[in-house]
């Protein structure tokens, strides 16, 4: 593919792509900068693009990756998460300045110390930032086990927590 070709399959794609870094950082701003680092990076590497490859798939793929790099690095882009399910335990209770927080966390602490080793060894990992594929390895697992524990973990911890909240059982 030529450069001309490559910078018009990019402009084909461009109102597609603010749209999902929009959907990523519910910010115009952050949005505008992830569209631009994603030009950036899919035009520094524009020789390792293969013909069979889905351009549009290519170029989604490259910004879903810099804003995960860059959300993991806790840098520019910060994601607000709209739906509940789907929400990560380490940002829900993250402000721990605040007293209410304290206690969210040691609630969930808690809470994660009641499950079964099965499920909770995964969760403490990826909470301390493992990759699913790390924590397979370490694990011995398949990774889609590591997906599947780590999602009912988080199903039942919220469970737990929702019980906790209704009947004030948990310890601490």
């Amino acid at each position: 593919m030529t450069a001309i070709e490559f910078n018009t399959q990019l402009e084909k794609i461009h109102k597609q792509l603010n749209r999902f870094a929009y959907h990523l950082t519910m910010n115009s701003e952050n949005a505008r900068d992830l569209v631009q680092d994603t030009f950036c990076r899919a035009l520094q590497n524009r020789d390792k693009f293969r013909e069979d490859v889905n351009f549009k798939a290519w170029a989604f793929t490259i910004m879903r990756n810099i804003f995960i790099n860059e959300y993991r690095k806790g840098q520019k882009y910060k994601m607000v998460d709209q739906e509940p399910d789907h929400y990560s335990l380490t940002s829900r209770f993250a402000n721990h300045d605040v007293p209410d927080s304290r206690l969210h966390m040691r609630q969930v602490s808690d809470a994660i110390s009641l499950l079964e080793d099965d499920y909770r060894t995964p969760l403490q990992m990826h909470i301390q930032g493992y990759k699913y594929i790390e924590i397979a390895e370490m694990l011995n697992v398949k990774m889609g086990t590591v997906k599947s524990r780590i999602f009912l973990s988080r199903k039942k911890l919220g469970e737990m927590l929702a019980e906790h909240r209704d009947n004030n059982w948990l310890p601490g």
